[in-house]
This record gives structure tokens, sequence and C-alpha cells, in this order.
């Protein structure tokens, strides 16, 4: 999930136009746009009309409901449980019904489910203490034992270097600040890694989160393959600032460890395609997208089952509505993402070939909060299009287009590397209470405002609407 954007507000608006391009019928579009085709004027009434049937007519709240029903049914959905594949078979179901096109699961093979099983912890001295923690996604359990040890606490990677010689035998605590996610999170993907390199028999990191009610958060970590593989927890921010203030006291820190963390046997998921087939340039292709899959705490309504959601309601959206643009919109709903973006990996592996008939890859993976545009990689030509395109929305004040290095979603950005437009859903508060409730127990419907929902799928439906009818592709040069 994105945090620092670029500094373009996307107020800048391409010149006015002459007339229409026309309309072409060969099979293929083209990506040629004119000064002449950025002239978007001809939209305004269509965005208007999906933004008033979502906001405020037969499609007010529908999301909200539709989501509440999967997640309050289902629960979480770690890979590998039985309640991700009911959840997909569910969406399967439900878009089959609908009447969406090409409604179908797609294999993603020979997957490693990591399971949690039981864990505890607890500060034996200077005093008796239970501490609440999350083992990390990928991280090896106990082997059956508790690990009884020494505490050593550290607030950065370059402390433990300077105090390498105090690390054997003992376990290491992370007490890192947050500066932001993508900055702080390096303690939970490496700090297991780093500990063991100079002999720490586990590592527990503070909480990747810049706000906290004593709520530990889950997340995936990474083993480095030429150190011992020692088993790491998140702890609360509470605690990791309760234990930096005893060492800074003196006091000597002993903590009682056990993890049950192994791997299941291997097995397949699936991503969930379903389309709108495009009434001109049907091989062409606006792909929306969010994942199915979470945690294995709270719900995962707002991680990501509403980017999901928001991703399903364009096409549901645009069929109720009796819209089908010139090109194909297809949804895909990712499995896998949250242990390292699986599922769209190897969808990317399968097809890469359609990379060249892609105009805009969409994802929708940082909070569904009151949205303020998309962020976009892409072309100059073809920023000079979306900021026309996102001109639309200002009836919603969503008109914002952010333009820098940190412009793709994880599970687009290998389509983006290669070229194809990207964009991702920019919204009020995603640096920062968006990982107050990120990866918790606390992240279920109560995060979620059903307004602030309707206004996010006002937003991608009327986005990928636009691009996908528009008489070219977004242009690529």
């Amino acid at each position: 999930s994105g945090e620092d954007s670029g500094e373009d507000s996307g107020e800048d608006s391409g010149e006015d136009s002459g007339e229409d391009s026309g309309e072409d019928s060969g099979e293929d579009s083209g990506e040629d746009s004119g000064e002449d085709d950025l002239d978007l004027s001809e939209y305004q009434g269509v965005v208007d009309e999906i933004i008033e049937f979502t906001a405020t007519g037969e499609g007010k709240h529908m999301m909200y409901e539709r989501l509440a029903l999967y997640v309050d049914t289902v629960g979480s959905r770690i890979l590998g449980s039985e309640a991700l594949e009911t959840f997909i078979d569910m969406i399967v179901d439900e878009a089959t019904g609908e009447g969406l096109d090409n409604v179908h699961k797609e294999e993603v093979p020979d997957l490693i489910p990591w399971v949690r099983g039981t864990e505890y912890a607890s500060m034996l001295t200077p005093r008796e203490k239970s501490l609440s923690i999350l083992g990390l996604g990928g991280s090896v359990g106990s082997q059956g034992e508790e690990i009884i040890a020494s505490v050593i606490v550290v607030r950065t990677f370059a402390e433990l270097e300077e105090r390498s010689s105090e690390v054997d035998g003992k376990i290491v605590v992370f007490n890192q600040e947050w500066v932001s996610y993508d900055t702080s999170v390096e303690y939970r993907y490496f700090g297991a890694s780093t500990a063991a390199k100079h002999g720490g028999v586990a590592a527990l990191v503070r909480s990747v989160t810049p706000f906290s009610i004593y709520t530990p958060h889950a997340g995936i970590m990474n083993y480095m393959s030429d150190v011992e593989a020692i088993p790491t927890a998140s702890i609360t921010v509470e605690d990791a600032e309760l234990m930096q203030r005893m060492a800074d006291r003196g006091d000597n820190i002993t903590v009682k460890l056990y993890m049950g963390a192994y791997n299941m046997d291997s097995y397949t998921s699936y991503n969930v395609v379903a389309e709108i087939t495009g009434t001109t340039y049907p091989d062409e292709i606006v792909l929306v997208s969010g994942h199915m899959d979470s945690w294995d705490v709270g719900q995962g309504a707002m991680d990501d089952g509403a980017g999901a959601f928001i991703s399903w309601q364009v096409l549901s959206t645009l069929t109720m509505m009796g819209l089908r643009p010139k090109r194909t919109i297809r949804m895909v709903l990712w499995t896998g993402e949250e242990m390292g973006d699986l599922g769209s990996l190897h969808y990317f592996s399968t097809h890469e070939a359609e990379a060249g008939n892609m105009s805009l890859v969409m994802e929708s993976d940082s909070g569904t909060f009151t949205p303020l545009g998309i962020q976009f990689s892409g072309s100059e030509a073809a920023k000079s299009v979306m900021s026309e395109v996102m001109a639309l929305l200002a009836s919603i004040n969503a008109t914002g287009l952010y333009y820098g290095s940190d412009t793709d979603g994880s599970d687009i950005s290998e389509f983006v590397d290669i070229g194809v437009p990207g964009g991702t859903l920019r919204t009020e508060g995603e640096d920062l209470y968006y990982f107050y409730f990120h990866h918790t127990n606390a992240d279920t419907m109560t995060v979620l405002d059903p307004r602030q929902l309707d206004l996010c799928a006002a937003v991608w439906a009327s986005v990928a609407y636009v691009v996908a009818d528009l008489d070219y592709m977004l242009p690529r040069d």
C-alpha cells in the first residue's frame, strides 16, 4: 500500500479541443491521442449519472451491504483456509448470477500456506506480565518448546550492530519508531535474520503503526538465506516502549515465548475474473483489482475486502445502468496477496502477452476512505489524458491525479514495470489511520463508512468506464 504521493495534484488540464477524433472501428484502437482528444466534457453526463446512481440512487450502500454480508459470514481469510476458498466461490456464484461476462476462477498452484498455531508470550522479569503477540507470516515456530531468554532492546538496526556483542542467546526486541510504513516495515521484514546473525534466539518487533490501543499487527516477514531462521512475532507499541524504558533503567528483562507456527502442504487457490466485454475493442482491457485474502485476524474488511469489492462494484454498477464501454473492463480479484503477491505474480506469468492490449491497470489496496483521486503511473501524454478524466469528478472533490515515484500497487506492479499505465486509489487518511487498523483484529466493518465506500465506488467506476470508452488507449510514449 503506497504512502507518499507526488506533488502534482492533477489540477492542470489539457488544452481545449476541436472536433471529436471520430470512431475508428478497426481491431486495434491504437495509442495516439492528439490535443483534439483531450476534451472529455462529453463524458460529464455519464459520470454524473454514475455518481448519482452510486451515491444517492439504486446503488447507494449496495457495496457496503454486500461486503458486510461476505465478511460477517466468512470472517478472516488467510491463504490456505477454508474461509478463503468459500469466499472465492461465493463471489463466483454471485457474479455469475449478475450476468457478468466470462466469470471464472483461474488456478494459482503450488502455494505453501502458513499457519499461526498456538502462540503466547509473557515477561517474567523484572515483573510478570502477559504480552499480546501475533506471529509474523512465514515465521518458524519454537520447535515445540518455550524459549526463555534475556532481552536486549534496540531502536534501530544500527544500534543492534553497535551492540552485537550483547546479542548472543537473547531475544531481540526492536522498538523502531514510526516514520512511514515503507520505512518502518523493514524491521518486520528483516528483524529476525538481523537478530539471528548475531546469535539472537528470537525477535519481537514493535507493530508497524503510528497509533495503538494495545493492538499487535500481523504481516509477512522474510528470512535471509545465510542465517538461521528464528521465531519472530509482533508486539504492541505499548509493550515495546515498556521494555525500552525498563532497559534504559538497567532492568534485566526476561521473556518467555512459544510459537506453534508451521507450513502446510502445497495447494491450489484461485484468482477470480469477471468482465464487461467491450463493444468495439473487446480485446483491449481496463483492469480493476483488489485482493480477497487477509490475515487471520479481524474480518479483512478494510484490507482488502473493500478494495476488492469496489472493483467488483464497477461491473455491477455499469451492468445495472446498462453501460457497456468500447473496451473490455476486466475485474481480477487476487488470492495470496498477503503472503507475497502470489496470485498477481502468477496472473502476470500467464497473461503478460496481454500487456500490450491493456490501456490501464487499477488496484485498490490502501483504504477506501473519502476519495481524493488516483495515484498514477504512466507517460506524460497519458497523464494529460488522465487529468481530464479526473476533472470529471469535481462534484465529489476527487479530481486529484498524484504523479510520482510511488504510483503502483503491489499486485499491478509487474504490468506497470513493463510500461502499462497504472492507477491506485488515493483517499484521505490512508497514510495514517489506515495503519491504525492494518493487519489487526480491529480490521472489521466498523472501520468502514457506507458513504465513503459509495464515493470510492463512484470514482472507480467512472475512471474505468471513461478510460475504457475512449477512442484510443492511454499513450505509452
